[in-house]
């Protein structure tokens, strides 16, 4: 008697998209990795004779640390961060940050297993999300590289901030209801930029303002 084939079902994917605007809950701090210090990393991945080093330049280190989506002054002088902000600068947060904090926060929740199944159960259209609020201020911390000598950091903070993205996601893995669950557990319990509570601080948290 030949054996019964069982008939195995297969949803289809259901793509539907959702804007979702987040607020900040705590100050936002940035630091982009801008060509200077990609160089400089560089340099010593390739393990090249140290250079002298330069003396630091606070207000250079705070204007490189901030995503530009327009373009970043050539002269790096409050004078200039000044009159680009007259001029309308506008700032962003690549997106990636904020899709890995919601990531982390459904698996530190224990909503699933294993991060994979949420990287692909979602996506923020777009490299970069514009920030809205306050104008980044200058920030000065002291921190530690690695195990080394205490150094200081000249970083960009936003201390009211908000972002509004699109998402596209996947009905049939997913609800909407879960992706926004997801996405408020990440700015409660990992936030996003630097000295975020995944890492010890309590900036960058953020909750769900208002979804389309």
């Amino acid at each position: 008697m030949a054996k019964k084939v069982e008939e195995v079902k297969i949803e289809p994917i259901k793509i539907e998209e959702a804007v979702v605007t987040i607020v900040g809950d705590s100050p936002l701090i940035v630091h982009n990795f801008d060509e200077k210090t990609k160089r400089q990393l560089l340099e010593i991945s390739m393990q090249k004779a140290k250079k002298p080093r330069e003396p630091k330049n606070p207000v250079e280190d705070f204007i490189r640390s901030l995503h530009w989506l327009t373009p970043m002054p050539t002269e790096f002088t409050e004078e200039a961060f000044e009159e680009a902000i007259k001029n309308g600068a506008r700032f962003g947060f690549p997106s990636v940050g904020v899709k890995a904090s919601a990531v982390s926060g459904a698996y530190r929740g224990g909503y699933t297993k294993d991060k994979v199944s949420i990287n692909g159960a979602f996506h923020i259209i777009g490299e970069f999300i514009t920030i809205n609020g306050s104008v980044p201020k200058m920030r000065e911390d002291m921190c530690r590289v690695g195990m080394g000598a205490p150094d200081i950091r000249y970083r960009g903070e936003y201390s009211e901030w908000s972002m509004t993205f699109v998402i596209r996601y996947n009905k049939s893995a997913y609800s909407l209801e879960q992706i926004l669950n997801f996405i408020n557990l990440g700015g409660f319990s990992v936030g996003i930029g630097e000295w975020r509570p995944e890492k010890g601080g309590n900036n960058g948290m953020f909750h769900i303002a208002e979804t389309k």
